[in-house]
């Protein structure tokens, strides 16, 4: 089963170098307050699905030769069934593929990664380790986290990690523990929480760090990471 919360027919800056669609599965596993998507949280049997696959792949028959590629985006894809099957259609029609996750099932990573279905991943790193469960409001695996991290690091197609930033959240001694923990990746994006439509309205004053502040922890995380930014 894969269950469609939304389609964004082009972006032109979520999946980098390419012009893509965007697709966003139902159902997350995490309640982050900061998080912008609250409509795609709901359990998918209490949704009612106004958009299919076959609506999808019709639609993605007509941007042959005008897109690049697709995003998977959520909620949390790794939690559909039909992951595989659907990223496997859009790879035979010639697009590439970006995953977008939170890393919690290591298992469908290695899969997609091991039959070569994605271009692109990008994975969310909510907090050191063990402030994990403070951010996502829910009990976690540590060793799935680490070990998707893992994968990804040593994984043999271009990847991000990314971390949505509330100051009073994370404190630059935890972008340390993260750089720590990341050690060796590619590239790191630090977001900045941006009020809108969040799932806890109780955040809507936080403040992130200013541009300043935010680079000197990039300054302090290239020791571990290649590319450090904030965005």
């Amino acid at each position: 089963m894969f269950i469609i919360g939304g389609v964004q027919k082009t972006t032109l800056i979520d999946f980098p170098g390419k012009v893509a669609a965007i697709v966003f599965t139902q159902g997350c596993n995490f309640r982050c307050g900061y998080c912008h998507n609250p409509s795609l949280l709901l359990n998918k049997e209490k949704v009612v699905n106004n958009y299919t696959t076959k609506d999808f792949f019709s639609f993605l028959q007509t941007r042959i030769g005008k897109l690049d590629g697709v995003v998977i985006t959520g909620g949390e894809p790794t939690l559909q069934s039909g992951l595989y099957d659907f990223i496997k259609e859009i790879k035979q029609m010639g697009f590439a593929v970006k995953l977008d996750t939170n890393g919690t099932n290591p298992d469908v990573i290695k899969k997609l990664l091991n039959y070569n279905l994605l271009d692109y991943i990008a994975m969310d790193i909510k907090a050191p380790i063990e402030k994990y469960e403070n951010i996502v409001c829910r009990n976690i695996k540590q060793e799935n986290i680490l070990r998707s991290i893992y994968l990804i690091i040593n994984c043999k197609i271009d990847y991000e990690f990314r971390t949505t930033v509330i100051k009073s959240q994370l404190s630059p001694n935890d972008f340390e523990k993260i750089g720590q923990m990341i050690n060796g990746a590619k590239r790191y994006y630090m977001q900045k929480f941006v009020p809108s439509e969040i799932l806890d309205k109780n955040l809507i004053n936080e403040q992130t760090y200013t541009d300043n502040e935010f680079k000197t922890i990039c300054e302090n995380l290239k020791k571990y990471i290649e590319l450090v930014d904030f965005r």
